[in-house]
C-alpha cells in the first residue's frame, strides 16, 4: 500500500491506512490574571479597552494613567488593562480618568471593575472559614449545579465515618469495604486516632447546601475502601485490592490521598485496571517537599497533585516535578473529622489537595459526560494558571466553575500551564497474534505538533494476556526488554497516558502476546 500521508500507522514499514477523527479547532485562550493579584472585590479599578488595532494593549493606556494611579493588570488575549487608584482617589477623579482616557485613539471603553455576587451561597455555617472551595471557584460552580449523586468518587484511605453529620448525605447506603480487617464495614477502629478519610471525604464532598458544618467541592457519591489503619499505615496489597473494588463498584474517581514504598507492579496494574475500567484515580503528590512525585502519584495513570496555600504559593512541603498535573488547596484545610475529635479541624498536605480534585472531578461529571480520559484533559484544559513553574502547579490550580461552565473541546479554558486547547483526534489499528511468540510492532506518525497528551489503549482477548509498550523520540521498536512506557496487567486491557510526548520521531508501539492469541485493537488519542 503506498505512503499518502505522513501521520497514521505504520507496521513493520508498510502504512495501514487508518483514518484520525478530527475535532474542530478550538478558540483562543483566556488570558490569566496577573498572579499576586488578591481575589475578592477591587472598587478602586478602572479597567479600560484597548482596540485590536493598537500595537500594545499595556503602553496605550500606560501613557494616560494619572500619577497617584497605577497600571496593575493587563490581559493581552480580552485586551484590556486594569487601572488602580489609592484608596483615598475620590469617585470624581476616577470619572474624569474614564471620560478622559475614552477620548483617546485606540481606547474602546473605560468602565469600573464592577464587584459581582455568586447567586449559590451555600448555608453551611462554618463555609466562612474555608478557603478551598472558594480559592478553585466552586460556589460559581454551584450556580450551574451542586453535583448529582450518581457520580462516585472513592476514598481508598483509612476508615472514614460515613454517618458524620455533614457526610451522611452523601455516603452510599453500602458506605464501602474494609480491606485491612477483611469486613464489610469501613467504620474507623479508633476514631480519636482514625480521621483521616473523613478529612479527606469531606474536602471532597461534604454535603453542601444542607445547613450543617463545611461544604466539600459538590454533591457527589462518597464510598470508602479502607485500605489503611488507624496509624495511617496499609500494604501494597490491602491499597491495590481497594483500588479494584472501587473500579468494580463503578467509581467514576477514586481518589488516592497516600504514598511511598516505591513503584510495584501490583500498584501499578491496580491503578492500570481502574483506569481500563473507566475511573480516574486522582492521586496525593506527596509531601517530603522533594523535586519528584512519589508513587501512586507517579504513575502515568494518576492524576499527580501538587498542594498550594491560601495565597496561590506551593506549600512548603509539597513534592513537585514534571509529573505534576493540577494544583489544589492543601494548607489548613478546614474539613469533616471524626466527632470524636470535635466534627471539624483543619489539616495540611497533598492527601487534603488531592480530594479537592476529585470533588471538582465529580462535580465536573454532573454537567458534562465524559470518559475518564477526556476528564482528565478537560480539568488540565480549565485549569487556572496561578503564576507557578509547570513542575510546581502541573497546568495550573484546579477551576470548578472553568470545569463546569465551559464545554468540553471548545478549547476555551482556563488558561492553564500546559492542559491543550481541548482538541483531539483519534485513530485505531487491529491485529492477531497467534501465541506467546507472536507481537506486532507498530511507528504511529503524530497529527498534532507538539500534542499536550496522548493516550494509547489496547482492548485484546479476555481469555489471553497481551501487553503493551511504547518508545518516543526514537526509530527503535519498542520491546519488553526496551520501552519508555508499559503496560502490562494481567489481561489484556491496557492503557498508557504520556504527558507532552516527544514528537520529535514517531511513536513506536509494540503489542506482546505475553501468553495467548486472538484479535486486538489499539486506539491513539491525541490532545492538542
Amino acid at each position: 500500500m503506498p505512503e499518502d500521508s505522513e501521520h497514521g500507522w505504520q507496521r513493520r514499514g508498510v502504512l495501514k491506512g487508518i483514518g484520525a477523527l478530527g475535532a474542530a479547532a478550538g478558540l483562543a485562550g483566556v488570558g490569566s490574571a496577573t498572579p499576586g493579584r488578591d481575589p475578592g472585590p477591587k472598587e478602586g479599578e478602572v479597567l479600560v479597552g484597548v482596540s485590536a488595532t493598537a500595537d500594545g494593549v499595556a503602553a496605550t493606556v500606560e501613557q494616560y494613567v494619572p500619577g497617584n494611579a497605577e497600571l496593575v493588570h493587563a490581559n493581552e488575549t480580552l485586551r484590556y488593562v486594569a487601572v488602580s487608584f489609592p484608596e483615598q482617589a475620590s469617585d470624581a477623579a476616577r470619572q474624569n480618568f474614564v471620560e478622559a482616557v475614552t477620548q483617546k485613539d485606540h481606547v474602546k471603553y473605560a468602565e469600573a471593575n464592577a464587584t459581582h455576587e455568586a447567586l449559590a451561597t451555600p448555608n453551611d455555617p462554618q463555609f466562612g472559614d474555608q478557603y478551598a472551595p472558594q480559592q478553585v471557584n466552586a460556589p460559581s460552580a454551584w450556580d450551574t449545579t451542586f453535583g448529582d449523586s450518581s457520580v462516585t468518587i472513592a476514598v481508598v484511605d483509612t476508615g472514614a465515618q460515613y454517618d458524620h453529620p455533614d457526610l451522611s448525605g452523601n455516603y452510599a447506603s453500602d458506605p464501602g469495604r474494609d480491606f485491612v480487617d477483611a469486613d464489610s464495614d469501613p467504620y474507623p477502629d479508633v476514631p480519636q486516632d482514625e480521621y483521616h478519610a473523613t478529612h479527606v471525604s469531606g474536602c471532597a464532598a461534604a454535603v453542601v447546601d444542607n445547613g450543617t458544618g463545611v461544604a466539600g467541592q459538590g454533591n457527589s457519591t462518597l464510598i470508602n475502601g479502607r485500605a489503611l489503619d488507624e496509624n495511617g499505615s496499609g500494604s501494597t496489597a490491602d491499597i491495590a485490592d481497594a483500588i479494584e473494588w472501587a473500579a468494580d463498584q463503578g467509581a467514576d474517581v477514586i481518589n488516592l490521598s497516600l504514598g511511598g514504598g516505591g513503584y510495584t507492579d501490583t500498584m501499578k496494574n491496580a491503578v492500570s485496571y481502574a483506569t481500563t475500567n473507566g475511573a480516574l484515580v486522582v492521586a496525593a503528590a506527596g509531601n517530603d517537599g522533594s523535586s519528584s512525585v512519589s508513587y501512586p502519584a507517579a504513575y502515568s495513570e494518576c492524576v499527580a497533585v501538587s498542594a498550594v496555600d491560601d495565597s496561590e504559593n506551593l506549600a512548603s512541603f509539597s513534592q513537585y516535578g514534571d509529573s505534576v498535573e493540577l494544583a489544589a488547596p492543601g494548607v489548613d484545610v478546614l474539613s469533616t473529622t471524626t466527632e470524636t475529635r470535635g466534627s471539624y479541624e483543619r489539616l495540611s498536605g497533598t492527601s487534603m489537595a488531592c480530594p479537592v480534585v476529585s470533588g471538582v472531578a465529580g462535580l465536573t461529571l454532573a454537567q458534562w459526560d465524559l470518559s475518564n480520559s477526556d476528564l482528565r484533559s478537560h480539568l488540565k484544559n480549565t485549569a487556572a494558571d496561578i503564576g507557578l513553574p509547570d513542575t510546581q502547579q502541573g497546568s495550573g490550580q484546579v477551576d470548578a466553575a472553568a470545569a463546569v461552565t465551559t464545554e468540553p473541546g471548545s478549547g476555551d479554558g482556563g488558561g492553564g500551564g500546559d492542559g491543550g486547547s481541548g482538541d483531539s483526534t483519534s485513530s485505531s489499528v487491529s491485529g492477531t497474534l497467534d501465541g506467546y511468540w507472536d507481537y506486532d510492532d507498530y511507528s504511529y506518525g503524530w497529527n498534532y505538533d507538539s500534542p499536550s497528551q496522548v493516550v494509547i489503549e489496547l482492548d485484546g482477548p479476555s481469555d489471553a494476556d497481551f501487553d503493551l509498550y511504547v518508545n518516543t523520540g526514537t526509530t527503535a521498536n519498542a520491546t519488553p526488554s526496551d520501552y519508555d512506557y508499559g503496560s502490562y496487567t494481567t489481561d489484556s486491557q491496557e492503557s498508557i497516558t504520556i504527558d507532552s510526548p516527544d514528537d520529535s520521531t514517531a511513536m513506536q508501539v509494540d503489542v506482546d502476546s505475553y501468553s495467548g492469541s486472538g484479535s486486538y485493537t489499539v486506539t491513539i488519542t491525541e490532545y492538542q
